[in-house]
């Protein structure tokens, strides 16, 4: 199909017309509903097989492009979301970047702070947004326990605990490839250590890592990382690619605590529980049921439309960026000693 052909769905309507990278899963049941939920109109789908984008732009009404390169060059596309494998990301990005198009990538985004510099410096430059996509924070129950915390519901915060893990899988997915950042600190470790800093200051940085890898897989399969700021904070944050599903959080206080008990990957329709305990009480808090992707690019549109709500994004890039590569870091060399 030529981008002659692709006018009729592209150059139509007054929305920001958003394309999607790549056929990945996650883009197909998650993103793809979510953006018809979105302020964004949805202009095109990419892949590097035309059949493959064909099959999926068909079921999503829009248009289908064979080649990231030619959705880059085509009309009406004003942002994109990129999920392809993790060693793409900063290839794309950049690319995109490079043709005025603002960028939603894939967490994690880039392996280094240097990488994630590099982007927002190109970003800024061109006027554009370039924003990681961690959607669980775009659900409602995040917002009701940084309220609880900052209302004094625990007292004074002391520690973050955060786990999350899933069961081995195919070992031929991406997620055990070495050469695509696969690995449990990039597939799940990223999760409690990006959702930490919503709580530990600026000052945050890691204190301790380990890391087990697979001989035979070539990545790692589980971890743990040890964060803290100058408050006296800390954050315990563990995960895996080996064990039984636990997706949480909880938060230590002076006078209590809360537990997010599914705070990463709830289902759109489950109203996921927080647990407040203070002395002999226990509060279980229901949250609202919710899309977090229909979050994730509402909040992109707003940074697409406003260039106030970029820097903030920008910063969560280049601090997320920065704590992750030192996590693995860290490990390799205790690893080595």
């Amino acid at each position: 199909m030529e981008i002659e052909d692709l006018t009729p769905f592209l150059e139509s309507g007054s929305r920001a017309g958003i394309g999607i990278m790549g056929c990945a899963d996650i883009a197909v049941r998650r993103a793809l509903p979510a953006i018809g939920r979105s302020p964004f109109r949805l202009a095109a789908v990419a892949s590097r097989s035309r059949e493959k984008a064909e099959g999926v732009a068909g079921g999503a009404g829009c248009a289908a492009v064979e080649g990231y390169e030619r959705l880059l060059e085509a009309p009406g596309v004003d942002a994109v979301y990129i999920p392809l494998p993790n060693s793409e990301h900063a290839k794309w990005a950049r690319r995109a970047l490079e043709a005025g198009k603002h960028v939603l990538l894939e967490k994690p985004a880039v392996p280094d702070e240097d990488s994630a510099r590099d982007l927002v410096a190109l970003a800024e430059e061109r006027g554009l947004a370039v924003m990681e996509n961690f959607a669980f924070l775009r659900h409602p129950q995040h917002a009701q326990a940084r309220a609880l915390v900052d209302g004094g519901a625990i007292g004074e915060l002391r520690s973050f605990n955060g786990a999350f893990g899933i069961p081995p899988t195919d070992p031929g997915q991406i997620k055990y490839q070495a050469e695509l950042g696969g690995g449990a600190l990039w597939e799940v470790g990223c999760y409690p250590v990006r959702a930490a800093q919503e709580y530990l200051g600026a000052s945050a940085r890691v204190l301790g890592a380990a890391l087990r890898f697979d001989a035979q897989l070539g990545v790692d399969v589980s971890g743990v990382a040890l964060l803290g700021d100058d408050d006296g904070v800390s954050a315990h944050c563990s995960f895996g690619l080996s064990h039984g599903y636990r997706s949480t959080y909880d938060l230590w206080g002076s006078e209590g605590r809360l537990v997010l008990e599914w705070a990463f990957t709830p289902s759109v329709g489950a109203r996921p529980v927080l647990r407040l305990e203070q002395k002999d009480r226990q509060t279980r808090i229901l949250a609202a049921a919710s899309d977090q992707f229909v979050g994730v690019f509402t909040a992109f549109h707003a940074a697409v439309a406003d260039p106030a709500a970029r820097a903030v994004h920008h910063g969560d890039l280049v601090r997320q960026a920065r704590l992750m590569a030192c996590i693995r870091a860290r490990a390799l060399v205790g690893a080595a000693g």
